[in-house]
């Protein structure tokens, strides 16, 4: 009996030889090339204007991105592995437990393959990862709303108003790039994919609860939906890939807390060394305590700026986003803001939270030319050179 059309074309399909690794991936890399040049370029305004700042005082722009605050933790334990407390003259204790081994593991690596620095190497590892962190924002919003609109979204991460840390030896860019790849593979439904690179991402900061969430909520939403429909018969078999991937998701997270705990021999250890940076979850009790601390026109404007971004989330909201990519961005905020850290963190540590441009982005592409889209990301790349050099030549932690 001869095969149907439709069976044959099937077939046909399935026996189709797909394009190598190679080719798919020289195939992706064209494609992004604009989004990466576009985020390259304006990331060259950071640092040409950081360069001429930082010659004008008398400092090194490397030793400015590579060598302070965070850098110099993770180059410590880099060196010598873990076990420095530094003592503050508060009587306060800082551990370098806090800091999670990825970066450290990296810096290390690159160091020893080449005749790098670990500051070089430190800075080598996050500009190669800012490059893939822009890739795969270009990917998730190429998926969504075409590729213009990846490449505009690309560019704004670029000229976020901190996005001069992408420049840094610090982890926003390697975690960025785990997350905008998981979040691919997860809307292109390839779960294993995205549980693996939650594994790093989890290694890499612990923001990356937030990016696990958004996979087990994605999952459970998506075995919600099978059952009220009926489908019961086979869910597991034919939802396995997507719970292998969900399963994954947690244990590099896990692994590094787990290692503390074995470490300082108490199962809460990790959440101890956090609470001795001051960084415990209080529900933005610390987040109020400022905003009222602060004189009237300074509480007025922060309230001002939560409120905006506020609106942002409502528009990601209305702009309908798929689950996870609105999971991930929703909690990535709540994360920033229900911390009792240092407040003047709270904007880096949304950084990795790019969907909350793609509503800017989609807008963006509404004006009636290219020129006028280019003139505006442009003027958005001066402000925020000239605003990470002001950040990055003082004396506090960005």
């Amino acid at each position: 009996m001869a095969p149907t059309p439709q069976l044959a074309r099937q077939r046909a399909h399935r026996t189709k030889p797909r394009p190598p690794v190679r080719g798919r991936l020289a195939t992706a890399l064209t494609a992004a090339a604009p989004a990466l040049g576009a985020y390259a370029a304006v990331r060259l305004i950071g640092l040409v204007v950081l360069a001429a700042a930082a010659s004008n005082a008398d400092k090194s722009a490397l030793h400015l991105l590579g060598e302070r605050w965070d850098s110099v933790w993770y180059q410590r334990i880099a060196e010598n592995g873990y076990g420095f407390t530094a003592t503050l003259p508060n009587g306060a204790v800082h551990p370098d437990l806090a800091f999670f081994p990825l970066l450290p593991a990296l810096e290390r690596g690159v160091a020893e393959l080449t005749p790098l620095s670990l500051a070089g190497a430190g800075l080598l590892v996050a500009w190669a990862a800012a490059l893939l962190a822009a890739w795969g924002i270009f990917a998730v919003g190429a998926h969504l709303y075409g590729r213009r609109t990846g490449v505009v979204l690309a560019a704004l991460w670029g000229v976020y108003p901190t996005a001069f840390v992408q420049s840094m030896a610090y982890t926003e860019t390697l975690f960025t790039a785990f997350a905008a790849w998981a979040l691919y593979a997860v809307l292109t439904r390839r779960w294993i994919v995205a549980g693996t690179l939650c594994v790093f991402a989890g290694l890499t900061r612990p923001s990356a609860a937030a990016l696990i969430a958004a996979v087990a909520i994605t999952a459970a939403v998506t075995l919600a939906g099978e059952y009220r429909a009926g489908r019961t018969d086979g869910i597991v078999r034919r939802n396995a890939r997507m719970l292998i991937g969900t399963a994954l998701a947690p244990l590099g997270w896990l692994a590094y807390v787990v290692f503390v705990a074995v470490r300082e021999g108490s199962p809460f250890a990790y959440f101890d060394v956090q609470a001795q940076w001051g960084n415990s979850i209080d529900g933005g009790v610390a987040l109020a305590s400022f905003i009222f601390g602060l004189p009237l026109p300074g509480a007025l404007g922060l309230c001002a700026a939560l409120a905006g971004l506020g609106w942002v989330v409502s528009l990601c909201v209305r702009q309908r986003q798929p689950l996870p990519v609105l999971a991930y961005c929703i909690a990535v905020v709540v994360i920033a803001l229900i911390g009792s850290g240092y407040f003047g963190s709270r904007p880096r540590l949304m950084m990795p939270a790019f969907p909350l441009l793609l509503p800017p982005a989609v807008a963006l592409l509404r004006l009636r030319t290219t020129a006028r889209t280019v003139t505006v990301v442009a003027v958005l790349a001066m402000a925020s050179a000239a605003y990470g050099a002001w950040t990055l030549l003082g004396s506090g932690p960005p």
